[in-house]
């Protein structure tokens, strides 16, 4: 469905941005790929790896509504992974996280429905489910924008829907980077925040195919979450480390013990299908969708009442072959 298109990946520049340039150009023939992100070393540098004919890159912030809806004349299809994705970071800088994260979500949507997208897909975090941090709340509020954006569509054919998913392993700021930094720094401990906490993790790989698979699903109004394994943090970092001692250091501000994905206050609109989760939207649209069948034809059923896909209870987890198996595939 790709092949002969438009892509436009705001904060094309991050982790994803690049992994979803590489498939993209690796297994379709798109038209034009369109990075859109506001630091001009990090497009050179990218510029220097993807130089495909195709490519093009636009210097932007999501901030600018104007130059966003520049950038996206002609475009048909919209990944929007622009965001301030630090937890610390934002709590310390609310105002600056809400400025992208939530303002510029609504500039991406209004973009795209004067540029009439035809898909529109928002990468969301666990952090937005049952958020206790700034970070989680802005993110939380980027969801339900995208979400209801599909009520203002009228009679174009732009449709939105977000994905959601847990840690990246190895992308930019996570925690093997983090790990291996101070492991080649020569560090005698690694800091944990916490002995009992558990992650969500997913491979960049992982990520971007279930986004573009989710492009091909996706009627409008989803929340998409594939189902991914879990992981204790001490039990990661002895994988990375076996010799070294783990040193409790406190969770951080905004920081919780496990992650949520589908809240169980939400389980009266969660459906499971084979590998992954959908969220239904709260709110009724114009147009009517049958949510238990999506455009591959596959089909979902209603999970119990109370159902919470949480990364302390989940029924799949991690052990150390397997996560040294995946950090090789995304590592360094």
């Amino acid at each position: 469905m790709f092949n002969g298109k438009n892509i436009l990946i705001t904060g094309g520049t991050g982790s994803f941005g690049k992994k979803y340039v590489e498939h993209i150009l690796r297994d379709y023939t798109p038209n034009k790929v369109i990075i859109y992100s506001r630091d001009e070393l990090k497009q050179f540098e990218m510029q220097q790896v993807y130089n495909a004919p195709q490519m093009r890159y636009f210097i932007g912030d999501v901030r600018d509504g104007a130059r966003l809806m520049e950038a996206m004349e002609g475009v048909d299809f919209v990944i929007h992974a622009a965001a301030l994705k630090q937890v610390p970071a934002a709590e310390y800088n609310p105002f600056e996280c809400i400025k992208t994260n939530i303002h510029g979500a609504q500039n991406v949507i209004q973009a795209a429905l004067a540029a009439e997208v035809d898909r529109v897909i928002a990468l969301s975090t666990d952090k937005a489910a049952n958020p206790v941090n700034l970070y989680g709340a802005t993110k939380l509020a980027s969801d339900k924008l995208f979400v209801a954006a599909n009520n203002m569509v009228g009679a174009r054919r732009t449709r939105f829907a977000a994905v959601r998913y847990g840690n990246v392993v190895g992308s930019r700021g996570s925690v093997v980077p983090f790990f291996r930094k101070l492991i080649d720094q020569g560090a005698s401990e690694l800091p944990i925040t916490h002995p009992d906490m558990t992650r969500f993790m997913i491979t960049l790989d992982q990520g971007v195919q279930f986004v573009l698979k989710n492009f091909e699903r996706m009627q409008g109004g989803e929340i998409f979450v594939p189902k991914i394994p879990s992981m204790r943090m001490t039990d990661l970092a002895h994988a990375i480390a076996p010799d070294l001692p783990i040193k409790d250091i406190g969770i951080r501000p905004g920081e919780k013990l496990h992650e949520v994905m589908c809240p169980a206050d939400d389980s009266h609109l969660t459906l499971e299908f084979d590998d992954h989760f959908v969220i239904k939207p709260t709110i009724t649209f114009a147009f009517e969708n049958d949510y238990t069948r999506n455009r591959l034809g596959e089909t979902g059923q209603p999970v119990p009442q109370g159902f919470e896909y949480n990364s302390g209870n989940n029924d799949d987890w991690l052990g150390r072959e397997d996560f040294l198996a995946m950090i090789g595939d995304d590592g360094r």
